[in-house]
């Protein structure tokens, strides 16, 4: 086989570690900064925290020369590497401060230094059922197979997991021998817990418990317990005239009946504790005022750490290079030193870009949808893609999805996340294109002034949306409708 050379031409693009670095630090959220911070200076020791907001950090230089960060590789054990050793950069002392490494300037509101999230002291969900089971009169085994239920209901207030199932759990994990009827007898048990409803297996045992326990509110409730019994599935799918018919009442019943069920909790766990609310606290990214009739975009200040180098750090450099004997010893932890003080100045740097990148990115969508922040008004959003804030802002596409995938603005409307503000774009007959997002908002408007004995079909409202002159297909208004979570017009239906 013959060997034969060729000459190619190739171009490659290569991310640096800093370019790394800056990257996934522009995920991070407002709420995860600090935590990351800690991470970086629990990794670094030359990094830390300002504490006093001096620049005592900034005589370092903001740029290294190729030969100084070749010094900076690691030694591979010979004299002339460590003969190199220049760290005249790194102890100059001068009034020239760059101030490249103070992070914080005039653009983060004073009152926002104070701010701080709110702490629930709230009992979580499981903890209030423990606090009842403590109140049962229980024999050791029937303790353990009561909190072997309670630990296997959901956040919901379910218990999704069959009886058989727990039989096992109980024999395999702790070596407890417990029949069905056992276990069915505890869950009946836990079932007259607070809030009622909870433990039960589906949603139709779910609403059984619940009226079960307003037996003496009215014959109502014996037919709304009759017609979650009897005729659950005609329930759920609204097919309110086979129910009447069923249980042979007139519309007034049925409307009491209904009004009865629509009454219960579907979730019984969801109004417990803090686990099981979708009610994590956002930290918003961005504070948008509106000073008479003027917007100001200010950054959370959470986001501008006062981070310098560390004095001891320097220090150390300091007396080595005073010192007139520098042996191979005292040259790789100059070494060792020099690197982790680059690794904290790339990190300072990363944390300044990431400013500059969330408020670039953040100005330009402002100034794009600068008359939806006047007004909060939906329909005054306008088509807006990655690609628009990308070349406003001379960053790539995939940096502005980063920031706008992650990140919340906090306005006088309330908080939103700031990919909201993206959608594509729909033409009307005047030949003007508008947001997808001011078509939604439309489409809902319709949805919640119709009637709701005789809710509007998906045609209707295509029809409704081209005679305001917008060019839809039912099938979009279809997809729309879901995309808002609203359902089909037979399940909006209202007695």
């Amino acid at each position: 086989m013959a060997l034969s050379q060729s000459l190619q031409q190739r171009l490659l693009q290569k991310l640096s570690p800093q370019q790394i670095q800056l990257m996934k630090l522009l995920q991070v959220p407002t709420a995860n900064l600090e935590t990351r911070i800690k991470e970086e200076m629990e990794e670094n020791p030359a990094l830390e925290l300002d504490e006093d907001k001096h620049e005592d950090a900034d005589d370092i230089k903001d740029e290294f020369s190729d030969t100084a960060e070749e010094d900076y590789e690691e030694a591979d054990g010979s004299n002339d590497e460590y003969d190199n050793i220049d760290v005249s950069e790194y102890v100059q002392d001068g009034d020239d401060e760059v101030g490249d490494y103070k992070l914080r300037d005039d653009n983060y509101p004073e009152e926002d230094e104070g701010r701080q999230l709110p702490y629930r002291t709230e009992a979580s969900f499981y903890e209030t059922l423990i606090d009842q089971l403590g109140l049962l009169k229980l024999e050791e085994k029937e303790q353990a197979i009561a909190e072997q239920i309670v630990g296997s209901i959901d956040e919901d207030g379910y218990l999704r997991r069959e009886t058989a199932a727990i039989v096992d759990d109980l024999a395999f994990r702790q070596n407890i021998i417990a029949t069905e009827e056992e276990v069915e007898a505890i869950i009946k048990r836990i079932q007259q817990f607070e809030p009622p409803g909870v433990a039960a297996r589906d949603l139709r045992e779910c609403l059984l418990i619940q009226l079960k326990r307003q037996k003496d509110e009215g014959a109502q409730v014996d037919m709304a317990i009759k017609a979650i019994s009897k005729y659950f599935d005609e329930f759920t799918k609204k097919h309110y005239e086979k129910i009447q018919r069923g249980l042979n009442i007139d519309d007034d019943q049925l409307r009491d009946v209904m009004q009865q069920i629509i009454r219960l909790s579907p979730k019984p766990g969801g109004n417990v504790g803090g686990i099981n609310k979708a009610e994590n606290y956002v930290v918003p990214d961005f504070f948008i005022l509106n000073n008479s009739g003027k917007l100001e975009l200010t950054l959370n200040s959470r986001n501008a750490p006062e981070l310098r180098i560390s004095e001891g750090y320097r220090d150390m450099l300091k007396d080595y290079d005073r010192g007139a004997k520098k042996d191979k010893r005292q040259k790789e932890a100059v070494l060792f030193i020099k690197q982790k003080i680059d690794s904290a100045k790339w990190f300072i740097d990363a944390i300044k870009q990431r400013q500059h990148t969330l408020l670039s990115t953040m100005n330009a969508i402002m100034e794009h949808q600068y008359e939806f922040f006047l007004t909060g008004d939906e329909t005054e959003l306008k088509p807006m893609i990655l690609k628009d804030i990308a070349e406003k802002t001379n960053l790539d596409i995939s940096t502005v999805s980063r920031v706008a995938n992650s990140k919340f603005v906090q306005t006088e409307f309330g908080t939103y996340r700031l990919k909201f503000f993206f959608s594509e774009s729909l033409s009307t007959d005047s030949g003007e294109e508008v947001s997808t997002r001011e078509v939604k908002k439309i489409l809902s408007n319709f949805i919640e002034e119709e009637d709701k004995k005789r809710p509007l079909s998906d045609e209707r409202l295509t029809e409704m949306l081209q005679e305001k002159g917008y060019n839809i297909a039912r099938r979009t208004v279809a997809k729309y409708r879901e995309q808002l979570n609203i359902p089909v017009a037979r399940l909006r239906k209202e007695l």
